[in-house]
């Protein structure tokens, strides 16, 4: 009796599409459920070096909400490798601007900070409306408290 484990290949892989709509939800059980979901944890095959994942939609990004404080207080920050470089915006300045980036720099925190991670990054599709391109792909739409 052959006992040894079975790892999933690239080429075995089924990919389906799903749909998350962040209206009211909280940005960092969203950004986890979407994160679980590239990397493919919620699959039987899940293998850690390959890329086992679903594509993720994610749509009314514009409406995520945090909870306690965190909507004042918190701040992203970035480097320009220059002197003096370093650029300070808050979640609310950021939300105006760019909702759909705070989303993806969520999740995308949350993926593995390498050459596969990245390229489970790219199977997130955030939009800020309630709209979206990807029909023809028939996404399945989940709950988040499910």
């Amino acid at each position: 009796m052959n006992k040894s484990t079975h790892y999933a290949k690239p080429g075995e892989v089924e990919r389906k599409w799903v749909l998350i709509d962040g209206d009211g939800a909280t940005l960092g059980r969203l950004a986890a459920k979407a994160a679980m979901i590239l990397r493919g944890k919620d699959k039987p095959q899940f293998t850690p070096h390959t890329d086992t994942g679903d594509f993720v939609i994610i749509i009314n990004a514009d409406k995520v909400k945090l909870t306690g404080n965190k909507a004042q207080q918190k701040t992203y920050w970035r480097h320009s490798g220059y002197l003096g470089g370093l650029k300070i915006e808050s979640y609310q300045e950021a939300m105006a601007k760019k909702p759909t980036w705070v989303v993806e720099h969520a999740v995308k925190g949350m993926l593995p900070h390498t050459t596969l991670g990245r390229k489970q990054g790219m199977k997130l599709k955030v939009y800020a409306g309630p709209e979206h391109p990807h029909a023809a792909q028939n996404p399945v739409k989940i709950d988040l408290e499910a």
